[in-house]
């Protein structure tokens, strides 16, 4: 008992570390703020087209639906890159070398991931809030439901990407999940309205969390008039948190199971074929 309780403090002391450094390292604000830098200043050309006589311009309704991908992007790739990354240079190996330090190391990482995208997802809510016109953020309720998607978007995403860096082992092999994310950017209804799309297409954008957590922050952002560009005309609250709650409770069913076996399996040779063969993707051969 005392070994797990002073695992998760290391790992939470870990945690503050890692974010203190995230914030103060220009290299990893660029890496997040970049990409989001420019998809506001796409959308905001965009802010004065109008999408069939909707109350808000396709920028402004955009923005709510980016930040819901964001925070797809903070949770899932964010995680299975540290894990991926930190197995191939034998960091995770060096943490099971410590009594609880596979606990600590995971609880760290995975924690001050969730901070760092709660935090920037926040400063992007500001900065789009300022920037276009329509976004309506004015009350108790919308301020809760703003909350609990960052909420249930970190317990949705997090244990989803500890999932996927428990199963790839190798950085070469990130498009197995940079690609299918990318995918569901173009059927999840962030850019363009998804009851525009085929219903087979609605189908299988609707079976992931970006739809439901971009819909939330629709939902949270948007006039309620806004809801009528939706699938039915409504924003399915209930529909919403029950699908994103069934991605938190699957993830977090299977995620130690696989991290605890991933842990397992740790060596100083599978570390030391990982860096060779990251040696060869950097040299060509």
């Amino acid at each position: 008992m005392n070994t797990a309780v002073n695992s998760y403090r290391a790992g939470m002391r870990r945690a503050k570390i890692a974010l203190r450094v995230s914030l103060t390292t220009p290299s990893d604000l660029l890496g997040y703020v970049l990409p989001i830098a420019i998809s506001l200043t796409v959308l905001f050309f965009l802010r004065n087209t109008d999408y069939d006589g909707a109350a808000v311009s396709l920028g402004s309704m955009s923005v709510p639906s980016l930040l819901g991908m964001n925070l797809v992007f903070g949770g899932v790739l964010g995680v299975t890159g540290v894990l991926v990354m930190d197995r191939t240079t034998g960091t995770l190996l060096r943490a099971k070398s410590l009594p609880g330090g596979t606990t600590g190391y995971l609880v760290g990482e995975i924690a001050s991931i969730g901070a760092f995208t709660m935090i920037l997802s926040i400063a992007f809510a500001g900065a789009g809030l300022l920037l276009f016109d329509g976004l309506v953020f004015d009350s108790p309720q919308r301020w809760l439901m703003f909350l609990a998607i960052l909420v249930l978007g970190q317990l949705s995403t997090l244990p989803l990407g500890a999932v996927l860096g428990a199963l790839i082992n190798n950085p070469r092999n990130m498009g197995l999940v940079t690609l299918p994310i990318m995918g569901l950017i173009g059927i999840s209804g962030i850019f363009y309205p998804i009851a525009t799309l085929p219903g087979w297409v609605q189908g299988i954008g609707q079976t992931f969390p970006m739809y439901w957590l971009g819909l939330g922050m629709r939902h949270a952002f948007l006039p309620d008039s806004m809801a009528a560009v939706e699938i039915g005309g409504t924003w399915r609250t209930p529909m919403m948190f029950a699908v994103l709650a069934a991605w938190t409770i699957a993830s977090m069913a299977v995620a130690p199971v696989l991290l605890r076996r991933m842990a397992r399996r740790e060596s100083g040779s599978a570390v030391a074929v990982r860096r060779e063969k990251m040696q060869q993707m950097m040299t060509g051969q």
